[in-house]
């Protein structure tokens, strides 16, 4: 529950809803006598969290603050996830200009993954005792720096070395914007900025390819990573002039806030002034805030129970919702030095033994694996006889994954909000993380049709006939079928990694929002390894059994832990029980 009340406050809510609030389990009304901040006067939405009456609150920013905030955690994500994937279509330039073979020139990518992962450990505990700031602007140099030591490598250990140094870089792409949207953004709408950001990532390793491949084979692979630190240098001049920090400690209770507690009110009786049904039937939620209602909220008179002799009324005004703007304080390189550092680090661990996270961590790693392996087998499939496809062409294959996960941030997001309002609306005004879990349905259905069609296709060199698709031939392609292959698997590919990952991730976000970046170093962690195994060994074990045992049996793995999801629909307010009095709450 995060709208800053105190434990008899809560048990009393328990008393008139019937219901028990444990972390994550939200009330989205005016309950009783207990009334909140909202999304405009006149009864919209509650917010949660709750801000406060501080207009340097995040929470408070005016759209245009929230908007530069967020346009800069979108760059680093964007900015830092372009390198590491990006060779997949020039691992030929590579094996000739290193005299390598494939193989060994897989590894830059796999190695580059698996430090980012537990890069994490670091920047995570900084950003929790020092800020979002220092971290993104620290972490974009140390990109920059790698990519003019990849752009001047000459041999192939030098060339990783600078794949080793971009992976410490980058780990931030992965965990700060998470983050920051948990510092600046209302639950109603977090499942958006949840999707924008994996759309955004995952778009990035798409993007990569893309132009990679046209460069590397016009201009030369150096040229790519000259373009690629003109990037990053670009994004860490933004950080530093357009970023406020965004970390920020609010108060229990608002400081204009008056929050006694009477006892329980009986049911019919006189003190039951107003049912949480009633209540609800003149409540609409809505999924923005309209700056021109949110300046002045609605201050509620102090009501008097009568038989009781205590008055009982919470009142908040907050005349900076939406009007609010950083301090100088929050310009600063980073804040002052704030928690346990060494905790932080012990965290991630820890969240491992939550089932919740655990769930986040295994459906984020393998729906993620799935576009992974597309990046890893298709100048492998293409680049060979009989295809023998340019670099080039290749790249231009990430189109379609691009594509779909366009699709993906346009449908995934709106989808999981409005199915949780929609549910939270049935449910009297309480909403259940576990809501947004329907909406994992038709991606997962995406999901396998894309790893059968992939699968298949690769195996079959393409000569699989699928009469009700039929496309022209076009100068791309030497069968029909060929995009049948591109279009259906790889943009299914993209829609399932950029909307599986984010309603499993904020469904841990919700649940546990104190720890949001360390629920992110788990989940990277997790996925990384993954990901670095994987390159390890899908590249031989395609050349030993074809396409279809490697990518089938990954598609087994990701199907059994999104069905996992079933579960946590049932018994997730039990998992989260469990965990009520830990202190991940409290960080």
């Amino acid at each position: 529950m995060d709208q800053n009340l105190d434990e008899k406050a809560l048990r009393e809510l328990e008393q008139e809803l019937h219901t028990e609030i444990v972390p994550g389990t939200e009330i989205m009304i005016d309950v009783g006598t207990h009334h909140f901040v909202k999304a405009g006067t006149g009864g919209h939405s509650v917010l949660v969290p709750q801000p406060s009456d501080d207009p340097h609150d995040p929470l408070n920013w005016s759209p245009m603050w929230k908007g530069l905030a967020m346009m800069c955690a979108t760059l680093v994500s964007f900015s830092q996830g372009v390198g590491p994937l990006a060779l997949a279509p020039m691992f030929g330039d590579y094996i000739e200009a290193f005299d390598s073979d494939l193989t060994a020139v897989v590894q830059f990518t796999g190695v580059a993954i698996l430090v980012l992962g537990f890069s994490n450990f670091i920047w995570v505990p900084v950003q929790s005792c020092w800020g979002r700031r220092p971290v993104l602007i620290a972490s974009s140099l140390i990109c920059f720096g790698s990519s003019i030591w990849r752009a001047k490598a000459n041999s192939y250990n030098s060339f990783m070395g600078a794949c080793v140094l971009n992976g410490i870089g980058a780990g931030p792409a992965e965990t700060a914007q998470p983050t920051i949207i948990a510092d600046i953004i209302f639950l109603h709408d977090r499942g958006k900025y949840q999707t924008l950001y994996f759309a955004v990532y995952f778009g990035s390793l798409m993007v990569g390819p893309i132009i990679s491949g046209p460069m590397a084979q016009q201009l030369g692979w150096r040229s790519f990573w000259w373009l690629n630190t003109a990037l990053l240098g670009f994004v860490t001049v933004c950080c530093i002039f357009l970023f406020p920090e965004t970390k920020f400690n609010r108060s229990f209770v608002p400081s204009n806030s008056m929050v006694s507690s009477s006892p329980p009110m009986k049911e019919g009786s006189a003190e039951q002034f107003e049912s949480p049904a009633q209540n609800h039937a003149e409540t609409s939620a809505t999924d923005h805030v309209d700056v021109g209602k949110t300046a002045a909220v609605q201050l509620q008179a102090p009501v008097v129970v009568e038989g009781a002799g205590l008055t009982h009324a919470h009142t908040h005004e907050d005349p900076y919702l939406g009007r609010g703007k950083p301090s100088k304080a929050q310009w600063k390189f980073a804040q002052p030095y704030e928690g346990n550092f060494f905790m932080e680090l012990w965290l991630p661990w820890k969240l491992f033994l939550f089932p919740i996270v655990e769930f986040s961590s295994f459906v984020v790693s393998w729906t993620a694996s799935s576009f992974l392996t597309l990046n890893l087998t298709q100048s492998q499939a293409f680049a060979s006889p009989p295809y023998n496809f340019t670099s080039t062409k290749i790249g231009f294959f990430n189109f379609a994954i691009l594509v779909g996960a366009l699709i993906g941030l346009v449908t995934a997001g709106p989808l999981s909000d409005a199915i949780a309002a929609r549910l939270t609306k049935r449910n009297r005004g309480i909403r259940e993380p576990e809501m947004r879990l329907l909406a994992m349905i038709p991606y997962v259905i995406l999901m396998v049709i894309g790893n059968v069609v992939v699968a298949v296709g690769y195996q079959k060199a393409w000569d699989w006939k699928v009469d009700s698709l039929h496309f022209p031939s076009n100068p791309l392609s030497n069968t029909d079928e060929k995009q049948v292959i591109v279009i259906i698997g790889y943009t299914c590919a993209g829609i399932q990694v950029a909307a599986l990952p984010s309603i499993s991730s904020t469904y841990s976000i919700d649940s546990y929002k104190p720890v949001a970046g360390s629920i992110f170093v788990a989940i990277t962690v997790n996925k990384n390894l993954w990901g670095y195994g994987f390159s390890k060994f899908i590249t031989p074990w395609i050349i030993k059994s074809g396409y279809i045992p490697p990518i089938m049996t990954n598609m087994s793995l990701i199907l059994l832990f999104c069905l996992s999801g079933i579960i946590f629909w049932f018994y997730g307010k039990t998992f989260r029980k469990w965990t009520r009095n830990s202190k991940v709450h409290s960080m």
